[in-house]
């Protein structure tokens, strides 16, 4: 079997990183890499454990796909950092995304655990 690292296979975690992106940046309103890494770690109590290699590619693509807005902001410590936002057609795609994530996740319970008839 896979390796599997913080309890979950991470193939999981990869083909759902843009979901889980979108989600954050949407509800924060405009945020940045790191603070969305700890963030879900925190969320997750720890389950999901996030590298910047997974998170920091995916948000280029987000933005390349003009799903996100980034620019870059200077700290008052000369410290500079790319904050996102949630374009429109990123609110649209996660809205799509979300309806597809629930049914799935209404299915594969209904798989564990089925309904009686």
């Amino acid at each position: 079997m896979e390796n599997m690292q913080a309890g979950y296979l991470p193939d999981l975690l990869r083909g759902n990183t843009d979901i889980l992106l979108l989600s954050l940046i949407d509800e924060m309103g405009s945020t940045y890499g790191y603070q969305m890494i700890k963030e879900i770690e925190k969320r997750s109590r720890g389950f999901l454990q996030c590298k910047e290699g997974t998170i920091y590619p995916a948000l280029r693509k987000l933005e390349n796909d003009g799903l996100t807005k980034g620019e870059w902001r200077e700290l008052p410590n000369g410290q500079r950092r790319r904050y996102y936002q949630v374009t429109t057609s990123g609110q649209t795609m996660l809205a799509k995304k979300l309806a597809i994530w629930q049914d799935f996740t209404t299915a594969v319970n209904l798989v564990f655990k089925p309904v009686n008839t």
